[in-house]
């Protein structure tokens, strides 16, 4: 179990730092074009968001390889939990009803793809701070 909690870390690293980054150091508009939810967001929440992607992505590896404040792994996991789950509420509120079929369902694909990766790290901050801890 503890081989399969650290794919799932390294694979959400890579998810979230990507998606950190990119809310970073995109401007706003060039973000719209991939993510509709930031039209309405100020473009500082958006970045603060991604700090907060990265900074997580940052603790779920950096810690447990370097053996310094370990705790701060299923820490970070707890914490893309919540990422996930405004996630998938701003996800499901942004379907309108005069939207097209096609951008209704991006957004439940946004939704669900949110959903996948809240269970993932709840799995993480388990098994860290449960039976898998360092």
């Amino acid at each position: 179990m503890n081989v399969v909690l650290w794919i799932i870390q390294i694979l959400l690293a890579v998810v979230f730092a990507g998606a950190g980054f990119a809310k970073l150091t995109q401007p706003k508009d060039k973000l719209r074009e991939l993510m509709r939810w930031v039209d309405p967001v100020p473009p500082t929440q958006v970045k603060a968001l991604g700090a907060v992607e990265l900074l997580a992505a940052i603790g779920l590896v950096l810690p447990p390889l370097t053996g310094i404040a370990t705790v701060l792994t299923p820490l970070a996991a707890t914490g893309l939990v919540i990422v996930m789950i405004g996630g998938i509420l701003v996800h499901l509120r942004d379907r309108k009803k005069q939207d097209t079929a096609e951008q209704r369902r991006t957004e439940l694909q946004g939704a669900i793809t949110c959903a996948v990766l809240l269970v993932l790290a709840a799995v993480v901050a388990w098994g860290r701070f449960g039976p898998y801890s360092f």
